[in-house]
């Protein structure tokens, strides 16, 4: 199968980032040209330490030409200048989001429900997060998700659909096949016992 989106990669960080190898194998990650969006998702460091780390990410994203997103903080995504943000249902509104970052992307998640879809492209979102496709290590999975859900949300949403929950090397082609525009992926990159980042990047082709 040739995919027509050559970047069809949403990479969302590791839970942690605590050396600087990390930042080595991102780089290398990235240079695979399959990577549109890179998100930091840290939900136990400290502001201070956020900023640190997103800053030294934002230099490896604009090299490779991939748009920085932040996990939950508008402020913070304005502070350190990334391309944009992503919000849970539970996060700050879309509309007070926009007046914090203009005209920058803010992705909303809305599980596996049209509804939620059907609302997140009326507020204008730039895309919509649907999932969980598959059991993820990740984080708990409360809302599951599949190929019907994903067809049911493409027929009346026109916004990119960024399929999330479990995705890897074994299920990633069905989701595409099926007209999802981009695929978060985070621990089969990061956690994968068998691969280093970079292996495991290419192996998504």
């Amino acid at each position: 199968m040739k995919i027509p989106n050559k970047k069809f990669v949403y990479l969302i960080s590791p839970n942690n980032i605590n050396s600087k190898s990390f930042y080595i194998n991102l780089n290398l990650v990235l240079k695979s040209n399959k990577v549109k969006f890179f998100q930091l998702r840290l939900k136990k460091e400290s502001t201070k330490k956020k900023i640190e780390i997103a800053k030294r990410i934002l230099k490896i994203c604009k090299k490779n030409k991939v748009k920085f997103i932040i996990n939950d903080d508008p402020y913070l995504a304005r502070k350190v200048k990334a391309d944009g943000c992503h919000l849970g249902q539970n996060d700050m509104n879309i509309t007070e989001a926009k007046k914090i970052l203009k005209n920058k992307i803010i992705g909303i998640t809305c599980h596996n429900s049209l509804k939620l879809a059907r609302i997140a492209s009326l507020k204008n979102a730039d895309y919509i997060a649907i999932g969980a496709f598959f059991k993820s290590l990740t984080k708990i999975v409360n809302f599951k998700a599949n190929i019907a859900t994903l067809k049911k949300i493409k027929k009346y949403i026109r916004i990119p659909i960024v399929a999330i929950g479990g995705i890897n090397e074994k299920n990633y082609k069905n989701l595409l096949l099926n007209k999802a525009d981009f695929l978060a992926i985070s621990g089969y990159i990061w956690n994968n016992k068998k691969l280093r980042p970079q292996q495991a990047i290419k192996m998504l082709k």
